[in-house]
């Protein structure tokens, strides 16, 4: 009995210590309490509250699946088990907890709010705006809802409609989380950097210890070339947090654009030290030595980030350029194929590709690599000015000129076809004079009779 007394009291104590922030001795206090009694579901339940607060999502899984072996029709269990599975990105079972939430109670609106942003990271935004209306028709005015539905219209490109749930959700809560962070991201996507800042300060001035706004900030300060107050946000954000890798990253990255590349590299070196798979470091090593004319080094850095396989598609063409720049042709040839396959309405991949496969001498994979970058853009110049060299290196000088003519039907001014349309015509002249004089040759050699 008094082992039971003291399990309720170290729960008691884990409440005040969860209050105070203090989420490690709270949760050492609760796994104390269930360890007496294991037949308590909402101290289970209390135990996933807590690791969701230190972020420790699989583990707060683990917690509230013990807390409904217990009580299996809690629905609070079940929607914050829900929530979690939708957090590491197990979005099918979520949406499976979800629909049996909405079996036991199909009032219970957070479920449907749930599901919105759940349909959202699916790409399913049909299914997020029918959530959306279901949600309202029992509670109007969700703050969660507006904000997730804001996210589904930002990630197809719909700014303002976005912009307008998310002033929705502060009308509604002007301390909903994140909301002047997704307010700033559209208005950056607009174009109108003065807007986001102001919101970005104003996230800051909310979650003053986030250090990936103040990330987000110095690099929104870059693009309006306010650099001192972009280099005093990601020195902040080094001095908040040292231990994490995107503060020197992005450090590194301004002090190259300063022309401090020696400082740079210890940017980047720092940022493989906390982590040596962080996408783009490698790759902005790789640019420092190329610039400085270490090719050994440069290529060194520019294999590893491809050994990385990098998403990121501006990230993958810079990665080709580079390694096309070093004379590693294949690997840009390997990189720019996936790109291609992820992306095949990327004109300038395949144009990327189509110059990787002609530095190999493939010359017939090239030509069908920048007419497919035709085919995604009609307009594509440089394509067509490949295209054109192609032929010429192969003395298909018709083939050649053709292309020349169709890149200047678009730009009839351009130097670059101008220049190439010259030379062109005068290689033609010399082939065709050389063919006519070989068979000049042929026709007038002397007849020998033979020797008998």
């Amino acid at each position: 009995m008094n082992e039971w007394y003291d399990a309720e009291q170290r729960v008691e104590r884990a409440k005040e210590l969860f209050d105070q922030h203090k989420w490690s001795e709270a949760l050492e206090e609760l796994r104390a309490a269930v360890s007496i009694n294991p037949y308590n579901g909402g101290w289970f339940f209390n135990i996933g509250l807590t690791l969701d607060e230190m972020h420790r999502y699989d583990e707060a899984i683990d917690a509230y699946r013990q807390a409904l072996e217990i009580d299996p029709d809690d629905i609070d269990f079940i929607y914050h088990l829900g929530a979690d599975l939708s957090r590491v990105g197990r979005h099918d079972e979520s949406l499976k907890i979800f629909n049996q939430i909405e079996k036991l109670d199909a009032n219970f609106e957070p479920a449907y709010c749930a599901r919105i942003a759940v349909y959202c990271q699916l790409e399913d935004h049909q299914r997020a705006e029918e959530m959306f209306y279901l949600a309202r028709q029992l509670k109007d005015e969700c703050p969660d809802c507006y904000f997730h539905i804001g996210s589904s219209f930002f990630d197809r490109d719909m700014f303002d409609k976005a912009l307008h749930c998310w002033q929705k959700t502060l009308d509604l809560d002007d301390r909903h989380p994140q909301v002047h962070l997704r307010i700033a991201e559209a208005y950056r996507a607009k174009g109108k950097f003065d807007k986001a800042r102001q919101h970005y300060l104003l996230e800051l001035r909310q979650n003053p210890g986030d250090t990936e706004t103040l990330l987000d900030l110095g690099e929104l300060l870059m693009e309006m070339n306010r650099t001192d107050e972009a280099g005093e946000k990601f020195r902040r954000a080094i001095e908040m947090s040292p231990d994490v890798p995107e503060g020197h990253y992005y450090y590194g990255r301004w002090l190259h654009e300063n022309d401090r590349g020696e400082e740079a590299t210890d940017a980047y070196q720092k940022t493989l030290q906390l982590d040596p798979t962080f996408p783009g470091a490698h790759l902005q090593l790789g640019k420092i030595w190329h610039q400085a004319g270490d090719m050994e080094r440069a290529r060194r850095h520019l294999r590893n980030e491809h050994l990385l396989m990098p998403e990121d598609p501006q990230t993958m063409l810079d990665l080709s350029n580079l390694l096309l720049d070093t004379g590693e042709s294949l690997m840009a040839v390997a990189c720019l194929k996936r790109l291609t396959d992820r992306e095949p309405e990327n004109a300038n991949a395949w144009q990327n590709l189509g110059v990787a496969y002609f530095h190999e001498n493939m010359f017939e994979d090239g030509l069908i690599a920048c007419r497919h970058a035709i085919e995604c853009d009609p307009l594509h110049l440089m394509a067509m000015y490949n295209l054109a060299v192609a032929f010429e290196q192969m003395r298909q000088f018709d083939n050649a000129i053709d292309w020349v003519k169709r890149g200047l039907a678009i730009d009839p001014r351009e130097p670059a076809f101008l220049k190439l349309d010259m030379r062109l015509r005068l290689l033609r002249l010399g082939a065709t004079v050389a063919r006519i004089c070989k068979g000049v040759l042929k026709l007038g050699r002397p007849f020998r009779k033979p020797i008998h």
